[in-house]
């Protein structure tokens, strides 16, 4: 295990730490923000929601800042701009620093976290699109959870490049080893112990904390965020991925139809063939 300090060290870090945006959100909100015409709460929360930082950036300010009277948990983006007001927004919880600038030093940690940002995005995409098909009202709700499950792998790139890097590396010289067993190796801890204890100490809405635990997986809404994630992880490392015939018939479980018609629907979303038993 390397020098990287405990678990404890790196919530109070990452609690502490001034969290950076992806500078496409900085720029697009900047043209946002000069744009009267557009300027509106929802074109706000269409940028703020693509970045899995400056959503949790927001959500963890609006958690500490909540007025006494609000009782009723807010997840969706779009609901935390209106009860904070889009200028309030602007100067309390700017899109800065940027995460180009953070890891300048670390160029080599970039493209693996923007890596896994995208992969964040899919997930999004996935979960919402199945929770409408599942006619969820609430969709965007799990559309957030999606977004956010792997925000301490995200963050923990931006801040402990080094030993991420290592981990990488390690997994690439054994492919049979488990992530989960070279973060320990490496860092001390898991990334998901570390994504529970930050959750869990800014205060998040506990809808989150639900959605984004794999363990209560029994629940159809955490299910589909499980299986959202599972789907990006597996497509990232190509579509003739060894994961991806379990994941199809596992989501067909979850939107009870067959497992060829979900094949068909990501072939058509996806524009590629998912057939697994066609050679490529």
């Amino acid at each position: 295990m390397s020098e990287t300090g405990g678990l404890e060290h790196w919530v109070a870090v990452l609690t502490r730490a001034d969290l950076p945006v992806l500078k496409q959100t900085a720029r697009d909100l900047a043209a946002l923000r000069e744009d009267d015409k557009r300027l509106n709460t929802y074109s706000v929360a269409e940028i703020i929601a693509r970045d899995p930082i400056m959503t949790v950036k927001l959500l963890r300010y609006l958690q500490q800042h909540k007025h006494k009277k609000q009782t009723a948990e807010v997840v969706q983006v779009e609901q935390a701009l209106l009860m904070l007001g889009i200028e309030a927004v602007f100067n309390k919880v700017p899109p800065a620093p940027l995460v180009e600038e953070t890891l300048k030093s670390h160029i080599a940690a970039l493209p693996p976290m923007l890596r896994v940002v995208h992969r964040s995005q899919r997930a999004s995409e996935y979960a919402k699109d199945w929770a409408v098909l599942l006619r969820d009202l609430h969709y965007e709700e799990v559309r957030v959870a999606a977004l956010l499950h792997d925000i301490a792998e995200i963050l923990m790139w931006c801040f402990a490049p080094e030993p991420m890097l290592e981990i990488r590396d390690i997994q690439h010289k054994d492919k049979t080893l488990r992530s989960r067993d070279a973060q320990q190796q490496v860092l001390g801890f898991m990334l998901s112990d570390l994504q529970r204890e930050l959750v869990a100490q800014w205060g998040l809405p506990q809808l989150l904390l639900t959605l984004m635990n794999d363990s209560c997986s029994k629940l159809p809404r955490v299910r589909n965020v499980e299986l959202a994630v599972n789907l990006a992880r597996h497509t990232a490392n190509g579509w003739d991925d060894a994961a991806l015939p379990d994941d199809y018939k596992e989501i067909a479980e979850l939107l009870r139809m067959p497992a060829e018609q979900v094949m068909l629907m990501l072939e058509e979303d996806e524009g590629i063939v998912c057939d697994l038993s066609k050679p490529h």
